[in-house]
């Protein structure tokens, strides 16, 4: 019988663990200051580092150790605001000099070895600015769903050790691959499931995700940002970053929800043990 994560973990196998990651760090100013909060005064456990964008060297001069992996980003998705290699690949780019705006895009046009190069510079980027790197993720899944670029990612969580965020099986099927198969026979280590809580809408549905998490171990990512000019004139959700950025740092929010329904707080670096 496969041992499993709860039990390599040093939990039993009716336990419901949680990791609650934010995504986006260094995406701007408003984002570091919520992520931050999150982290320090909420119930963050972990969180998520873009590299390639402008504030993200601001987020390194804030770092005080805490569970932030990189969020391996080929997308800059909003009109405005944008950001683009940190490597020399021009198949990375659109017309605006900015990573393409899609998915779709990426995979049309991107240069695997370019996309190679990029991803490892980032993650070596944020070692170099003294992250104590806990995972790696990637921003809105373009690399954990073809295979070609799924390839790129596993080798990265490999050669790293590092675990990594998969999707569930629904999304395996729709990829047409294997991959959480894939990772589980190179020893890299990832969540049983994945909740991303940014699009469940509202305090009380994401109470309701609490109340409703599997045993095993999960990742619910969230994407906070403090309320300011600059993320209300760059971000179309901008209310949505703000109200859970809320709900992560209220004394009755995210935190108080794990008690009530007996869910244990984890973060990256109990999985990056695993593996290390």
């Amino acid at each position: 019988m496969t041992e499993t994560l709860s039990s390599r973990l040093g939990f039993g196998p009716g336990d419901r663990l949680l990791i609650v990651n934010c995504d986006d760090l260094g995406s701007s100013h408003a984002a570091n200051m919520g992520v931050y909060s999150a982290l320090r005064e909420g119930a963050a456990t972990s969180a998520s580092l873009m590299v390639p964008c402008p504030w993200a060297r601001g987020a390194a001069a804030e770092y005080r150790g805490e569970d932030i992996g990189v969020h391996l980003t080929l997308n800059a998705e909003w009109d405005l605001y944008r950001w683009g290699p940190i490597t020399q690949a021009p198949s990375l780019l659109d017309g605006d000099g900015g990573f393409p705006r899609t998915v779709a895009d990426v995979w049309d046009h991107a240069d695997l070895d370019e996309v190679r190069r990029e991803c490892r510079a980032q993650v070596e980027r944020a070692i170099y600015w003294g992250f104590d790197v806990s995972h790696i993720d990637s921003h809105m899944g373009t690399l954990q769903l073809r295979a070609e670029f799924f390839d790129v990612y596993l080798d990265l969580a490999d050669e790293f050790r590092l675990p990594l965020r998969l999707s569930g099986e629904a999304s395996e099927r729709l990829a047409g691959f294997p991959f959480r198969r894939l990772a589980q026979e190179r020893g890299v280590v990832f969540p049983d499931h994945l909740v991303p809580a940014s699009s469940s809408g509202g305090e009380p549905k994401l109470e309701a995700v609490i109340g409703a998490l599997r045993p095993g171990v999960t990742e619910a990512s969230f994407q906070p940002a403090a309320d300011t000019p600059e993320l209300q004139a760059m971000s179309p959700d901008a209310s949505r970053r703000v109200q859970e950025n809320r709900y992560l740092t209220s004394p009755d929010g995210l935190r108080a929800s794990a008690e009530r329904h007996g869910v244990t707080l984890i973060g990256y670096r109990e999985l990056r043990a695993l593996m290390r």
